[in-house]
């Protein structure tokens, strides 16, 4: 895990300024505290800030370079297969000096050219030099574990694992992408490729660019597949996901530095830790976080799972003031992004970093093997389409009534679906996922800003369910997450978190053979009737206390809903009404200032699409409004007595 920025002047062939990489990893010195190297050779130039977790010796030292001067890369991430790679390339006549992982990549590239990343199995992100052929290559792993961002400019290509690090370029003037924060009032992150800033792109998961001949091609090298289905009984289907799931844990724990697990106490993180204590022969290192509020506190189902395998489990019990932690959030997330539950994993992240430098978690589980609620809520309201017109209206209606006060937002969500009823199954899906969907849009944005970004709020959606070769609903609802949802959410929020710590954090349920085999099973191996994850939950009910199964799922999150009317509200009311939101001209402050009094007085649920803007306003300050140099000053978190 670490931290990589460079540029080359495919254009104008200029020499690279080595002190603007070195500037440019700076800002991206969360990522790497233990080391840092630059790397320049006329008009290509590479940084690199290092986390060191296998091959603690110089010899690791990057940017890298092959043994002849010929290749040079710089990658963050950690690839799981690289012994088994390593022995392969050796019998071809590669020969090694150092014990890492990312002397592999270069040797695999020099083997197998670009194909090489289809032989990589873990999270990546990578830029190699082909001197030679004056060729650079870039990569991002196939789900987007790791994050790479790039901008071109008159001179050529600048890259980096955060956007960030292009405002040590003089060059780069930060800009609002209008049409991605449109994108990001929809959907609480800015989707893939665009990015929060005008002119930088993200490179999507599984894809390459190659810069060669003056020519930048992007290309996908990988993709899921749910057509080619295995025939398989109950039993057979549930060896083969042990065997993955064990595989899949036992490569992320090879590490030269110490390593733990989030638990939460669910299902996917609670499975992970039982491998691991099969697979180490010490207690793993298990680390839990608890609020006051009983709603948000997993810390007993989470005791249970580190009792059952004598864990050495640490719970962190915590009171944060989301006022002091914001701008620390903003500054690591460097782009709008209202995914409460950053929050918490921030937390998290930070306490567990005093005690582990790798921890393990759960995430991926739910999209490979059907455990969101919208799964089964899509499922149900596909049948009731054929209900007739008058008692889908009735439906709406009361839907529409409860929707208002209720602060529970599954029951929102749900009210919220049963009022499209005769909207396509894509639509639908879109408002049970959208902050605000376009009839909230409209009355929210001034009639300037909805010129500037004309869109179709559900393309994303739309695009990402057409693109699937799933046949059912289910797996293609599923498919539109993995595409989308999961990489540019989830898996954000958890890369930010862990290394604004420099923890690295590991996803078995993010291993592509894994995810493969979840792909070719049969829908009723996800959800049957309306047990959701079923054959997840067989393993579960053989590995876990059966306690821990009759438990409600509660997700992560904390309360925001609380938050705007006590610790949040005055501050709220600061930031959105002072003057400054109005002046951008983006939104009717008459709408916004109705939103946050009526939630402020509980007359109207508002809290996630007022976090929405809170985030937006906070981020436009710190990185539009002025052009940060530094990190702003860290507040650490205290732990509270359990």
């Amino acid at each position: 895990m670490c931290g990589i920025a460079g540029r080359v002047n495919f254009v104008s062939g200029a020499p690279v300024d080595g002190g603007m990489v070195a500037r440019m990893c700076n800002l991206l010195a969360h990522r790497g505290p233990d080391g840092h190297g630059t790397w320049v050779d006329g008009p290509i130039g590479f940084g690199h800030r290092r986390l060191a977790i296998i091959d603690l010796s110089p010899l690791g030292h990057q940017p890298m370079a092959s043994a002849d001067g010929a290749l040079v890369i710089t990658f963050n991430g950690e690839i799981y297969n690289f012994r088994e790679l390593r022995a392969e390339l050796e019998g071809l006549g590669h020969p090694f000096r150092s014990h890492s992982d990312t002397e592999v990549i270069l040797a695999a590239y020099r083997q197998y050219g670009d194909a090489c990343v289809s032989r990589l199995a873990g999270m990546f992100a990578f830029a190699l030099w082909d001197a030679p052929r004056r060729r650079l290559l870039i990569a991002r792993d196939r789900l987007g574990k790791k994050p790479l961002v790039y901008r071109r400019d008159v001179d050529g290509l600048a890259f980096a694992s955060e956007p960030k690090a292009f405002l040590a370029d003089p060059r780069f003037q930060p800009e609002v992408d209008l049409q991605s924060l449109s994108q990001y009032l929809s959907y609480q992150y800015v989707p893939s490729p665009r990015s929060a800033f005008r002119g930088v792109e993200k490179l999507p998961p599984a894809h390459t660019l190659v810069v060669e001949d003056g020519r930048l091609t992007i290309s996908r090298y990988w993709t899921l597949s749910y057509a080619r289905k295995q025939a398989l009984s109950d039993t057979e289907a549930l060896e083969g996901l042990t065997s993955h799931l064990a595989r899949a844990v036992r490569r992320r724990l090879i590490s030269d530095v110490p390593l733990g697990a989030f638990l939460s106490g669910g299902l996917d993180s609670s499975l992970v830790v039982s491998f691991m204590a099969e697979a180490m022969d010490t207690p793993v290192r298990t680390f839990s976080i608890g609020f006051r509020e009983e709603a948000y506190n997993e810390l007993p189902a989470a005791r249970l799972v580190a009792e059952r395998y004598g864990t050495a489990h640490r719970e962190f019990v915590v009171s944060p003031n989301a006022v002091d932690l914001l701008p620390q959030i903003v500054w690591h997330y460097g782009e709008p992004y209202a995914d409460s539950s950053a929050l918490p994993t921030y937390i998290l992240s930070e306490l567990t970093r005093r005690h582990v430098t790798v921890a393990l978690n759960g995430d991926g589980g739910d999209e490979s093997f059907g455990g969101y609620d919208r799964y089964l809520a899509s499922l149900l309201a596909a049948r009731m389409t054929v209900a007739p017109l008058a008692a889908r209206r009735a439906i709406a209606a009361v839907a529409r009534r409860a929707s208002r006060r209720v602060s529970h937002r599954l029951l929102q969500r749900a009210a919220r679906l049963a009022e499209r009823l005769a909207d396509s199954p894509e639509r639908r899906y879109g408002v049970w996922m959208m902050h605000f969907d376009p009839e909230k849009k409209s009355r929210l944005c001034t009639p300037e800003f909805q010129t500037a970004t004309v869109e179709d709020s559900y393309a994303l959606l739309e695009h990402a369910f057409a693109a699937s070769d799933a046949e059912g609903l289910l797996e293609r609802t599923m498919a539109a997450d993995v595409h989308t949802y999961l990489p540019d959410d989830l898996l954000v929020k958890v890369d930010i978190a862990t290394m604004a710590h420099g923890l690295e954090g590991r996803s078995p349920f993010l291993d592509h053979e894994l995810m493969e085999f979840a792909a070719g099973l049969p829908a009723h191996f996800k959800i049957r009737g309306r047990e959701k994850k079923y054959l997840l939950r067989r393993l579960a009910e053989r590995r876990l206390p059966p306690r821990l199964l009759q438990l409600p799922k509660k997700g992560f999150g904390v309360p925001i809903d609380h938050w705007f009317r006590e610790e949040l509200r005055d501050f709220a009311r600061d930031v959105l009404l002072d003057g400054r939101l109005a002046a951008r001209g983006y939104f009717d402050m008459a709408v916004v200032t109705a939103m946050l009094e009526d939630h402020i007085a509980g007359r109207v649920v508002w809290h996630y699409p007022l976090w929405n803007l809170l985030m937006l306003e906070l981020w436009h300050r710190m990185f539009i409004d002025q052009r940060p140099e530094a990190p702003p000053a860290r507040v650490a978190v205290t732990e509270l007595t359990p």
